[in-house]
Order: C-alpha cells, then structure tokens, then sequence
C-alpha cells in the first residue's frame, strides 16, 4: 500500500512537472513572439516609408530634369511632394493599424460569446492545439479544464493559438503614422539635397544619382540582413528599383 501511495505521488508529482514545463514553454514563447512582433512593426514601417521616401522623390526630381533647367522648380515640386507622400504614407499606416486593432476587438468579443454558447466546442479547440504539441488525452483535459475555470486566460488562449492574433498596441496606429511618415521624409530628402547646391538641373541629377544609389545600396543591405536575406543581393535589388523608377521617369520626361 505505502509504495502505491509512493508510486502515485510520484505520478502526479510528474504530471504537475510536465503541466508546469508546458505552461512555461507557452508563456516564454508568448513573450518572444509579443517582443518580436513589436520589433518586426517597426522594421516594416520603416522599410515601408524609407523605400518610398527614396524612390518616389528620386524619380520625380530625375524625370523633372528631364523636363526643365532649374533646380528651383525641382527642389519646390520636390519638397511639395515630400509633404504630401509623408502625409499620404502615414495616413495609410495609421489605417491600417487602427484596423488591425479593430480586427483584434472583433474577433476578441466573438472569443468571449463562443466560450458563453458552446464552451464544449473551444475546449475541444484547446485539446487540438495541445494535441499538436504531443500532449496525453489525459494532459489534455486537465489543462483545458484549468484553463476554463478563467476565460480571461480562455479566450486570450484562444486568440494567440488558435486565431494566431497577437493583441496589438494600443498606440499602434499612431506610432506606424509617425514611423512611416518620419521615415518618408528622411528618404525623401535625400535625392533631393544636391539639387539645393546647384543651379543646372543635370548637374544636380547626377549627385543625386550618385548619393541615391549609394542610399538605396546600404538601406537594401541592411534591410536584407535583417529579414535574414542575402545583403549583397537584397542590396542591388533595391538599387536596381530605383534605378529603372528614375530612369523611366527621366525619359519620359525628354519624350515629351
């Protein structure tokens, strides 16, 4: 009898283990992915408004030296619209994140009625996804019957693993407005910068070429690199974008 009762307290000791192993591994993960997710937000907005911040404005001032003399026209269209692409690209990430907000408030309160109506049905949902991880049937029911008594914890469960929903900031709009908009400027300005230093539009087309190009070069590198591509080629991909937008705007320009 003493060594049943030994055996059995060993048994739950380990299953207490193994449920305490497995609740540690969902929850560092959980903060790796929330600490990720807001690291990769950033990385994207400010891709997002540094290649169109040194595209769009790179390709407008070639294309209107291709057209005119005079930087004054180039460096005024330039910083016009320098103004508006900030604008227009920040309105457009602050959209978008106050709808991946909204999103996430949708499917949260849907979350919260489907464990109220069918609670049978989202524990069976818990059960597949710990199913998936290689835990018991028996590991299983004892989770997701813990799990249920805070639907709280329930449907934040739910959203993470079953509806891959992280909860998004509640600045994320904003912040992607500012990030993108920022970063647009800072791109923008710098294809248009050497034409404040000359009076004849080609002359200031080829610097601006030349530090666009080199811009473009090291923005690809370091935007491959950390996306875990190949930098060198990442690189020239991004060089050669701007190169042909510049270069077809600047012919079109001399056509007509």
């Amino acid at each position: 009898m003493t060594f049943l009762l030994t055996y059995q307290r060993r048994v739950l000791s380990n299953t207490s283990a193994m449920l305490l192993l497995n609740y540690l591994e969902f929850i560092v993960t959980s903060i790796m992915e929330e600490q990720h997710l807001e690291s990769s937000d950033f990385l994207k907005d400010i891709v997002i408004g540094m290649s169109d911040g040194l595209t769009v404005p790179f390709a407008l001032a070639a294309g209107l030296s291709g057209a005119v003399t005079q930087t004054s026209i180039i460096t005024t269209a330039g910083i016009a619209e320098i103004v508006a692409g900030s604008i227009a690209m920040g309105l457009g990430g602050y959209l978008a994140g106050q709808t991946e907000v909204e999103h996430y408030e949708s499917e949260l309160k849907r979350e919260f009625e489907e464990v109220e109506r069918v609670p049978e049905r989202e524990k069976e949902e818990v059960r597949e996804v710990f199913a998936d991880y290689g835990l018991d049937l028996a590991t299983q029911n004892i989770i997701v019957e813990a799990l249920a008594k805070d639907k709280k914890k329930w449907v934040d469960f739910m959203m993470k693993f079953e509806l891959g929903l992280e909860k998004p900031d509640i600045n994320r709009a904003r912040n992607s407005a500012l990030t993108i908009g920022v970063s647009y400027i800072v791109g923008g300005c710098i294809p248009l910068l050497p034409y404040f230093f000359v009076e004849n539009s080609l002359d200031g087309l080829k610097l601006s070429a030349m530090i666009t190009l080199l811009a473009l070069f090291i923005f690809g590198y370091f935007k491959s690199k950390v996306t875990g591509q190949n930098p060198v080629g990442g690189a020239l991909k991004v060089m050669t974008i701007g190169t042909a937008a510049a270069a077809a705007a600047f012919f079109v320009a001399k056509l007509f």
